[in-house]
């Protein structure tokens, strides 16, 4: 019987329904099938309990001596004339739907929320995808699938109730044992164990137990999982989610090949790192056309790849479970997934260590590679870093030991306030202390591509990051984003993607000394400390004197001291001073910026704006998109950049 797609509530009562035709009539059924196109289970009426139906793992077939424990086997074959199955390739709106469909069964009845029905899936995805990479021969079966049970015979017969009991732990003892072998290989993939029951777990393998994840096509089943995590993501999770559109123009763009060493230092999803290696996998295709056909050409196509994949794609995630689902989107993608890891990305690389008075050293902050115990992770080593991080949330001093390695936690001293002194800031934007993490990690030369919020390129209270941006990077590009173009995902800030090359040290120095130098000679030309001086005589004369204060109930001694009139006339000639101290400031500000520009290296920067870009506000597709000519127009520019042609 056909049961549409549709609940896990819906299938049981096509079961039901399918039962009642099946044992009622002149001619009764020993065996009935129930599918929903997606998912199929099998059953059989024991003549001698015609009430009731028992799992099977398939009809029999013509012939047949006696039915199969399992229906899926390496290869095919039969076992006592009953024809087993190998696994088969589907469709990616199939797959999709499988996906989907495992997942509502997961949370739809109230027991898991959506979150945590996705990452349960996303363990059951891992072992199927283990299963199937598991050595097998020919006619063995695979261990994700529903195994039928044999009720036994006489007094020592079970009931409908302890068979399926019996097959759900059987299933469930399977699934855990292939679990936790794969975990062991890569404890990073999956921390905490399966949480599901064992009735929950036999739905979903229900959902997967008849398809081949690793022969399924890889764009297929790629863009299968994306679109069923896209959906998930544009939820609570949307800030995980950087919109495909945005993601294909940064890595097409940049000249990222097999050799390149790539970073993502608030990698989501996984979207920056998957793009990259599509990238590198299309280059393989150009590399080696006859991939398909000859064998020795098929190893090294291979290899080119998953080289990449394996030892040079590198992401950290804040949150252990998007984490694993990046790392589920990597291994879909047939890997890259190893250099994946759940930490903060805004932590030193090394421990941080302290001194106690008795001489001994002591660690105060463990740092990426100690908690992580993963050496790729260095400052000065990548190639390339495609980032997109988090917007609006600030890091506390008090609450983050690392602040005081970064440079945007502390306040210069301003060049035109003598007094100023440098001090600790209270907190920073995560967007900003990322600036200049994503430069530690960047080897000399090395590209940053990241998505920042406008204001950090626009608001003059923020001049400091742009000081310091402009000292340890070569300005490349920057490309204006639609304020719509995350409203999708739930956030609405405008912003534009800021593409920035390494300068080397000494670069970075010689611009400082140039812009330090220059400061002290506009300081000494307009002599500014005696002009500030000057000022403030004029101030305190104009206060002694009280010129122009209007005292018309003729007040003296203490109860003028104490008269508002006094204290308001005092606050506006404060003012007025102020002013011309300001305005004293703007026109040195105005000399130095004039006299930089003539001063610092003088080179063309790329700048775009992209109103379209292949959807609308809520996600829909449009059709149009600019960036799409944008990034053909910036790849040339970065190939003459990279040349040194500009």
């Amino acid at each position: 019987m056909s049961a549409r797609e549709g609940s896990v509530r819906e299938f049981d009562q096509a079961k039901e329904q399918a039962f009642s035709y099946a044992a009622t009539g002149t001619v009764r059924a020993e065996y009935f099938w129930v599918t929903s196109g997606i998912k199929n289970e099998y059953f059989q009426i024991p003549a001698e309990e015609p009430k009731e139906y028992r799992t099977v793992a398939d009809v029999p077939q013509y012939g047949a001596d006696k039915l199969a424990k399992f229906k899926y086997a390496r290869g095919g074959g039969s076992v006592n004339g009953q024809r087993l199955f190998d696994l088969e390739t589907v469709s990616e709106d199939e797959l999709t739907r499988r996906f989907k469909q495992a997942h509502d069964a997961l949370w739809g009845g109230g027991e898991l929320n959506p979150s945590e029905a996705f990452d349960e899936l996303d363990k059951l995805i891992f072992c199927k995808i283990w299963d199937e990479r598991k050595p097998r021969k020919k006619g063995q079966p695979y261990d994700f699938q529903i195994f039928r049970e044999e009720p036994g015979r006489g007094k020592k017969r079970k009931s409908k109730e302890a068979v399926e009991q019996k097959i759900n732990q059987e299933l469930h003892k399977r699934i855990i044992a292939l679990y936790e072998e794969g975990r062991k290989k890569d404890p990073e993939v999956f921390r905490d164990s399966i949480r599901l029951t064992p009735e929950k777990l036999r739905t979903v393998v229900g959902y997967l137990e008849s398809i081949h994840l690793g022969d399924t096509d890889l764009d297929s089943k790629g863009r299968a999982f994306e679109t069923f995590m896209d959906s998930f993501f544009r939820g609570d999770f949307g800030q995980y989610f950087t919109p495909r559109p945005i993601v294909k123009f940064i890595v097409d763009t940049l000249p990222v090949n097999h050799e390149s060493l790539v970073l993502d230092t608030s990698c989501g999803s996984g979207g920056f790192l998957l793009h990259a290696l599509d990238k590198v996998r299309r280059q393989a295709d150009e590399w080696f056309p006859d991939h398909a056909a000859d064998p020795k050409e098929a190893q090294e196509h291979y290899r080119h790849w998953h080289d990449f994949a394996e030892k040079n794609l590198f992401g950290i995630e804040i949150n252990e479970q998007i984490a694993r689902t990046a790392k589920m989107n990597m291994i879909i993608h047939d890997d890259g997934h190893t250099n994946v890891i759940s930490t903060d990305g805004l932590l030193p690389v090394n421990d941080l260590v302290a001194q106690d008075e008795d001489g001994k050293k002591r660690v105060t902050l463990k740092g990426i590679r100690s908690r992580t115990e993963n050496p790729g992770f260095a400052y000065n080593r990548f190639d390339f870093i495609i980032t997109n991080p988090p917007f609006g949330s600030s890091v506390k001093r008090s609450e983050q030991a690392y602040m005081k390695q970064y440079s945007y936690a502390l306040k210069g001293k301003d060049w035109l306030n003598p007094k100023s002194r440098e001090s600790e800031r209270a907190n920073q934007s995560t967007e900003i202390l990322f600036t200049e993490q994503c430069h530690n990690f960047l080897t000399d030369g090395g590209c940053l591509a990241i998505v920042i919020p406008d204001g950090v390129l626009t608001n003059s209270s923020l001049q400091y990051v742009r000081d310091g941006i402009e000292e340890l990077y070569r300005i490349v590009a920057v490309v204006s984003l639609p304020q719509t173009a995350f409203q999708a995902t739930g956030a609405g800030v405008k912003s534009s993607v800021l593409f920035v090359k390494k300068y080397t040290a000494p670069v970075t120095e010689r611009i400082r000394q140039q812009k330090t130098t220059l400061q002290d000679s506009i300081l000494a030309e307009n002599d500014y400390a005696e002009q500030l001086r000057r000022i403030d005589q004029a101030k305190k004369k104009h206060l002694k004197e009280q010129r122009d204060f209007d005292n018309p109930e003729g007040l003296s001694g203490k109860a003028l001291t104490a008269s508002e009139a006094l204290k308001e006339w005092k606050k506006e000639v404060a003012a007025e001073y102020k002013e011309r101290v300001d305005a004293l400031k703007e026109s040195l500000n105005e000399q130095y910026l004039e006299r930089k520009r003539q001063t610092l290296d003088d080179y063309p920067v790329f700048m775009a704006i992209a109103e379209n870009i292949g959807y609308d506000a809520t996600g829909k597709p449009t059709g149009k998109n600019e960036l799409d000519m944008i990034g053909r127009e910036l790849a040339r520019f970065i190939e003459a950049v990279e040349g040194g042609r500009v």
